[in-house]
């Protein structure tokens, strides 16, 4: 291919084409592929390097804790986890409905691992995800009144497909958590989705937020269409802990 072409195809944006054409030049030749079928595979190629490139930059502003998917689970230490209800939420029926999704459980019972392979699989199928914890949420709305005050947030925040926000009920959030958290989920309610983990019983979330008004407001939206899984079971760290102290008592 000439040296020519190649940067044509590059000013054009078309590295994916021309990082393939010399290939697919040589495969039309010794097949006697004719210009409709040459074109096709040149344009696939480019589209294929489009694709990865565009899962890659939206896995990237995901802003994943960890990179997590559902084959990497561990079902069998938690048998209450039923494996085809997780795999049907990665499926993303419920993001194309614009429905929510609630896992509750005890801390370390794999709820951030589900949540976030969740929102993977997502991604995958072309879906904007965006992954924060709570606090980070609250973190964030608060600068933004800080410093700026001028809806880059609310746009953070109301744009993805699936937004998860994980950590509810860590440890009580500060003042006005519940107004940010508020404003988000009324904002989505019905436009997109949203996944919540929480350790902690929907019925205290009031005190969590310091805001019983604007917990009950919260609750009423987001559970109206919301799938609640909850999870039993023993820690997935404290089953690490124990494997430790029983190689060193050995």
């Amino acid at each position: 291919m000439k040296e020519s072409l190649k940067k044509s195809l590059r000013e054009l944006r078309l590295s994916g084409m021309a990082d393939t054409l010399d290939v697919r030049l040589s495969e039309a030749k010794g097949n006697s592929l004719d210009h409709g079928e040459f074109l096709e595979l040149a344009l696939g190629d480019e589209f294929s390097v489009r694709k990865q490139r565009l899962f890659e930059r939206r896995l990237k502003s995901a802003c994943f804790r960890d990179q997590k998917r559902l084959d990497e689970f561990d079902w069998a230490f938690n048998p209450s986890i039923k494996k085809s209800q997780m795999h049907d939420l990665a499926a993303c029926r419920f993001v194309r409905e614009y429905k929510d999704v609630l896992l509750i459980g005890p801390p370390g019972v794999g709820k951030s691992h589900l949540a976030q392979a969740i929102g993977f699989h997502a991604i995958q199928q072309g879906f904007v995800v965006l992954y924060r914890s709570i606090f980070d949420l609250v973190q964030d709305f608060m600068q933004d009144e800080t410093f700026s005050g001028d809806d880059k947030v609310d746009a953070k925040y109301l744009r993805p497909d699936l937004l998860i926000i994980d950590d509810m009920g860590m440890k009580q959030l500060p003042k006005r958590s519940g107004e940010y958290l508020f404003e988000v989920i009324m904002r989505r309610y019905e436009k997109r989705s949203t996944l919540m983990t929480s350790n902690r019983p929907i019925e205290e979330w009031g005190k969590l937020l310091q805001d019983v008004p604007s917990a009950t407001a919260i609750l009423d939206r987001f559970l109206h269409h919301a799938e609640i899984v909850a999870i039993k079971g023993k820690s997935y760290r404290l089953k690490d802990r124990a494997l430790v102290r029983t190689k060193t008592d050995e």
